[in-house]
């Protein structure tokens, strides 16, 4: 019973429109304006293409040592003789990749030293 009115009276709390303020009521208001407007067709309004506008590409980046320039590698699949995995990244990506991977190689050598160099108190 306990259940049935808790589960209840959570349902209606949900399906209960929050009360709006006169500012969120505004806001509402403009918002529906401005969708009005742009729905009426005004007398300017022209189907030709604007000439005057030019798009511009960004510019392909042709330095292979730029940090952005992309750079795609391939590697063996495992337990294939043939596949092989392209993986593509920027420069900047490859070297943190790379500073990653010498960081944790480091880092397991270091902790499998014996005697001193190991860390640990001793």
């Amino acid at each position: 019973m306990l259940f049935t009115s808790l589960v209840t009276s959570l349902f209606l709390m949900q399906a209960a429109p929050e009360p709006q303020t006169d500012t969120q009521a505004q806001a509402q208001a403009t918002a529906e304006d401005a969708a009005e407007e742009k729905a009426q067709p005004g007398p300017q309004t022209s189907t030709e293409p604007n000439i005057d506008v030019v798009e511009e590409k960004p510019k392909k980046i042709t330095d292979k040592r730029h940090p952005d320039y992309i750079r795609c590698k391939s590697e063996a699949v495992i337990g294939s003789r043939a596949r092989r995995k392209r993986t593509c990244m920027t420069n900047r990506d490859w070297e943190l990749v790379q500073r990653r991977g010498n960081e944790a190689s480091r880092d397991f050598v270091d902790q499998n030293q014996p005697g001193f160099m190991s860390g640990q108190g001793g």
